[in-house]
């Protein structure tokens, strides 16, 4: 009788496991719907409607929070309204997701050269070099960005020094 019990509690708890396991979609399916959003997004960027475009990919992500390619165009649209802060963010969702991504990890160097970060920017150029052994666009993209990112503030002291 004592066993009894038991094995209908252990019964139970696969049978709540099982079901709960089921209804889960594989990682790799993105919502259609979230697609199609992303899809008026970049459509909607390329207008030059960025404030749509954050709006629709915001509600994208909301749709499905699995969706990559929504996290790292977020990302683009931020940096392109100056939201460097916002798109790291963004950027750092994609990379949870996929910690390779290379956009995102070119995109977060960007942001992160528009904060200031060069350092860090480094980090994430050594990351892309290492994922990219024969060079990819997205690393020479955020080596450029480093470059101009760091002869900046040398253009701007000199500029101070000679009174212009």
């Amino acid at each position: 009788m004592r066993y009894s019990s038991l094995g209908v509690a252990a019964a139970l708890a696969l049978v709540t496991l099982s079901t709960s396991l089921h209804g889960q979609r594989p990682d790799d399916q993105i919502d259609a719907r979230s697609l199609q959003l992303l899809a008026s997004a970049k459509a909607a960027q390329g207008a030059g409607n960025l404030a749509l475009a954050a709006e629709t990919l915001e509600t994208a992500l909301a749709v499905d929070p699995r969706n990559r390619a929504a996290f790292v165009t977020l990302g683009d649209v931020s940096l392109a309204q100056g939201l460097s802060g916002k798109a790291i963010r963004y950027y750092r969702g994609a990379l949870t997701l996929d910690p390779n991504d290379l956009a995102a990890l070119s995109g977060q160097g960007e942001a992160l050269v528009a904060k200031g970060a060069i350092e860090r920017a480094r980090q994430n150029l050594a990351r892309l070099r290492k994922l990219c052994v024969k060079g990819c666009a997205e690393a020479t993209q955020l080596a450029a960005a480093i470059a101009r990112g760091t002869a900046a503030p040398v253009v701007a002291a000199q500029t101070a020094k000679s009174g212009k």
